[in-house]
């Protein structure tokens, strides 16, 4: 099964199903020159112009009917440098091929999202994170950009390079330019024990900010209709290593979570009122289990059954109050749905658009399984998140716009204000780029 987006007949589809797009042009570049080459040609022909990755937005956010620009030609590592600690790669590395060319120069990220299918720019571009105490998004760790504005020419920005542009686009939207390199922070490869066991969600909700002190990676999944989570907590390890096993590894993670789970999702479309039942078992169905391993064999899974996905992160302290409201809604609201709920945080970073902008945030993700209604369930979850000034995922569903967007994000009009310096004529304009940013 494809893990990417596809183009047929000259339509571009998401890797959800969800959006698509005709493109008036494609072009795969095989080098910067080439990409501002590309880039400046359309402006002439008065095309706008998108880059994608392998479209695991369920967002409109790199949908374009002009020139649709593929980054696979511009992959692997530039440059390693060890004295800082930084790797420089080509903006249309899959964050995969990264972290195995990481792991072999004894190297790893500090944190991850919990798939590695994306490419660097367009995971890092539409704020994808995965959970920590200390670290959250992806887009924290990066310490240098480089990117092809709207005229063509190629910005380099870093905290000391064009610190104005940095701050902004490190979670950039497309908006500001095509990013065709990133620089991140990298450190010695080390070592993470997996601890996952079953917990009831009102032991977790009570003990949220033990949880989250005591461990530098803390995550759950609550099964709706049910009272019961899967919690993971990730800490460093001395070791020694201790990977699942192959056996062990294939039937809790190939055959449990995704195998059997896509037959349930299949029965629970099917038959909507089976779900609850489902839901029970499902909940029970993955015992306790510790693990230890290289970091991205530990924080990423594979995620083979195709879903959709709101996610919004609110503030850290407003968790609890969410959560609570969020299973009364499902409680009450005769919905059935068969995909649990995920929840992971994020420290205060300093990035201009991030969800996690200047304040310890917690994110909650509601699914729905690819060909269900979504609809009801994600508007009645996104008017919870809303009401507790919640952020959504750029790269995720969700309704809000620009006027919404200002009064959540402090720097709203700081992300803007360059974007008006940076691409005056809008030639990365799209209908969503439109919606969020006004």
């Amino acid at each position: 099964m494809s893990t990417t987006a596809s183009t047929k007949n000259g339509t571009w589809r998401n890797w959800g199903g969800n959006v698509s797009a005709r493109p008036a042009r494609e072009v795969t570049p095989a080098s910067v020159d080439e990409l501002a080459a590309a880039v400046r040609k359309a402006a002439e022909d008065g095309l706008k112009v998108k880059a994608v990755g392998t479209g695991h937005s369920f967002t409109a956010i790199a949908a374009t009917d002009g020139l649709l620009i593929r980054p696979q030609l511009l992959t692997g590592i530039r440059n390693i440098d060890r004295e800082a600690g930084t790797v420089t790669v080509e903006a249309g590395t899959p964050l995969k091929r990264l972290n195995v060319a990481l792991a072999r120069e004894g190297l790893s990220l500090t944190n991850m999202g919990d798939i590695m299918e994306q490419t660097v720019s367009g995971a890092t571009s539409t704020g994808t994170h995965g959970t920590g105490r200390d670290s959250g998004s992806i887009a924290a760790q990066i310490k240098g950009l480089e990117l092809v504005t709207a005229d063509g020419s190629v910005l380099v920005c870093s905290e000391k390079e064009n610190p104005e542009v940095f701050a902004a686009a490190r979670i950039g939207l497309g908006a500001l330019g095509i990013v065709t390199a990133i620089t991140f922070a990298v450190e010695p490869l080390f070592l993470l024990t997996a601890r996952e066991e079953p917990m009831a969600l009102d032991r977790v909700i009570a003990e949220l900010d033990e949880l989250w002190a005591e461990n530098e990676h803390f995550e759950f999944y609550w099964f709706p209709h049910t009272d019961s989570t899967n919690t993971k907590r990730n800490n460093r390890s001395a070791g020694p290593e201790q990977p699942v096993g192959q056996l062990t590894g294939w039937f809790e993670d190939e055959f449990l979570s995704n195998g059997v789970f896509q037959v349930a999702q299949l029965v629970g479309r099917a038959a909507p009122a089976t779900i609850p039942a489902i839901a029970r078992i499902s909940s029970k169905a993955l015992s306790a289990r510790t693990y230890t391993d290289i970091p991205y064999k530990v924080f990423t899974s594979p995620r083979r059954v195709r879903f959709v996905e709101m996610e919004y992160a609110v503030p850290r302290e407003a968790l609890a109050k969410t959560l609570r409201e969020l299973k009364t809604m499902v409680d009450r609201s005769g919905l059935r749905v068969s995909f649990p709920v995920e929840v992971r945080t994020a420290p205060a970073d300093d990035i201009t658009l991030s969800t996690a902008s200047g304040r310890d945030s917690a994110y909650v993700a509601v699914h729905m399984f690819r060909g269900t209604p979504y609809q009801a369930y994600f508007t009645a979850a996104e008017r919870i998140f809303t009401a507790h000034e919640g952020r959504p995922h750029w790269g995720k569903v969700h309704t809000r716009d620009a006027e919404y967007l200002a009064g959540v994000y402090p720097r709203f009009g700081e992300f803007t204000a360059l974007r008006d310096r940076l691409d005056p004529e809008r030639l990365f304009q799209n209908d969503y780029l439109r919606r969020v940013l006004g």
